[in-house]
């Protein structure tokens, strides 16, 4: 056994080539320990215990780059525990795809509102630059 396998108790048989410690999964997908135990904590994802080491599968490797994925583009916990929970319930996927269409349009719009939002107060400090500028330069500053 190396290292890895003495720290884990497990051997590295074909079926635990896709486990991995809480380092490893932290470095590949760009987080911290604490990130991973976070969502642990709220359930979204179910690592092995051997002892006090977290072992990850590929269901919660998959499962974390949803989430982070998901983050991403500002679902919240909730919504993205909603789709995981449809993820494993649905085989073929197809309530979660209805569930995850919804959503996107929903935050399609709300990015929208915000963008528009955005633009006005954008435009709205150009003038307010503009006639800054203007008043400065009439002072003879």
């Amino acid at each position: 056994m190396d290292a890895k396998q003495e720290e884990t108790g497990l051997e590295d048989t074909g079926r635990n080539r896709d486990l991995m410690g809480i380092q490893e999964v932290a470095g590949m997908l760009g987080v911290t320990h604490r990130t991973l135990r976070f969502y642990e904590d709220k359930g979204l994802i179910e690592p092995r215990r051997v002892g006090n080491t977290r072992i990850y599968a590929r269901r919660e490797v998959a499962r974390m780059q949803l989430i982070l994925r998901g983050k991403r583009l500002g679902f919240t916990i909730r919504e993205i525990s909603e789709f995981l929970d449809l993820y494993d319930a649905d085989p073929e996927h197809v309530e979660q795809s209805k569930l995850l269409l919804r959503r996107i349009r929903e935050r399609l719009k709300l990015l929208a509102r915000q963008r528009a939002a955005i633009e006005e107060t954008v435009a709205e400090l150009k003038k307010l630059e503009a006639e800054t500028l203007a008043e400065i330069a009439a002072a003879g500053g």
